[in-house]
């Protein structure tokens, strides 16, 4: 059984609608919590293989646009430190001295 949130992402091509013009886009933290609905739903078992795959494409535009808000973020953070004159803008992922 699909419950009537997924089925209310549906639009009429099948594709999913993660905001509309009716309702406003959802922020970070709601697109994470609706992951993980999304993959508790997935690894239960209980879908059907249809069913699965219209998860799947749910989480797959959730995970696009979260991360396309955290890209959004870092570059306004990187643009508040450069305004703030000469602070060093170093990567999260670069190992640090020591």
């Amino acid at each position: 059984m699909v419950p009537a949130m997924a089925d209310a992402n549906l639009t009429a091509a099948g594709g999913v609608a993660v905001g509309s013009a009716a309702t406003p886009e959802p922020g970070f933290d709601e697109i994470l919590a609706r992951l993980r609905e999304v993959v508790v739903r997935l690894e239960s078992g209980d879908l059907s293989l249809e069913q699965s795959l219209v998860v799947y494409e749910e989480g797959v535009a959730l995970a696009r646009r979260g991360q396309h808000l955290l890209a959004s973020a870092e570059k306004r953070v990187e643009l508040l430190v450069s305004a703030a004159g000469g602070v060093e803008i170093t990567r999260f992922d670069e190992p640090g001295p020591g």
